[in-house]
């Protein structure tokens, strides 16, 4: 009697503790499972165009009062005598910016650069956590330096149509792909790049982009074009609609 009582104890103590495990276990692996499902949430908002993340026509902190920004000697697309500029503050890496790209530019190519109505002057504000960003820009420059703004052009189009953004969405070794594919001189593409020669031009770009309030990307300063470069620019902050963009571009035509 007194080995079946203690045989009794013994099994009794031994369910206890494997429940008590199975339950300690069991609250871990679902307190895992939430903590790698809530850290995956925020990057998909931060780092993914597709996400419903509103971008706000003015950035916090701006009164909406116009900007004098200039075009400096950065690269025209459309009529350089066109009414309005806008000015586009960008990042070859930027999700937004490609998305802006992909879902706007094109009605604004078609409906105000392409018409004359509106000339568009790009310039670099490569983000430090997108890797390949500057050295995209400066390969921009380099088609520049063969082709003029009208090559410069083709070759930007080249780059946000190829690339999947979020900082290497382009390997670095396509620039010289892009370059012949677009009839380029290769080798004086490639020691252009491999030099750095723009490395100062987009550095200056960047430069100015923080002396006018953009820090992020894409910004745009749109406003009515001057002789001497410098427009009074009203700032859009973000992938707007293309609405956002006709309302301003309208006002300054009229």
């Amino acid at each position: 009697m007194p080995e079946n009582l203690s045989t009794l104890k013994i099994n009794t103590v031994f369910a206890g503790f494997l429940i008590v495990a199975s339950f300690i276990i069991g609250s871990l692996w679902t307190k895992v499972q939430y903590l790698e499902k809530g850290a995956s949430q925020p990057a998909l908002a931060a780092d993914n165009p597709s996400a419903d993340v509103p971008a706000p026509i003015v950035a916090p902190g701006d009164n909406g009062e116009p900007v004098k920004v200039s075009i400096d000697d950065d690269p025209v697309l459309g009529d350089k005598n066109a009414k309005v500029t806008l000015i586009d503050f960008s990042d070859y890496e930027c999700p937004f910016c490609k998305r802006h790209f992909d879902e706007v530019y094109p009605q604004l190519k078609k409906d105000y650069i392409d018409t004359g109505k509106v000339k568009m002057v790009f310039r670099d504000l490569p983000l430090s956590f997108h890797q390949n960003a500057p050295k995209e820009a400066e390969a921009a420059e380099c088609a520049r330096k063969q082709g003029g703004d009208q090559m410069y052009y083709k070759y930007h189009d080249q780059i946000f149509t190829k690339t999947t953004s979020n900082g290497t969405g382009l390997a670095l070794d396509q620039l010289p792909v892009i370059a012949k594919d677009l009839g380029l001189n290769i080798g004086q593409f490639q020691q252009c790049l491999d030099s750095g020669e723009f490395k100062a031009e987009v550095d200056k770009d960047l430069a100015d982009a923080a002396k006018v309030g953009a820090s992020g990307t894409p910004t745009f300063f749109i406003g009515k074009s001057t002789s001497n470069g410098e427009i009074d620019g009203i700032k859009v902050v973000g992938a707007q609609p293309y609405s956002a963009f006709k309302t301003i571009i309208d006002e300054k035509l009229k």
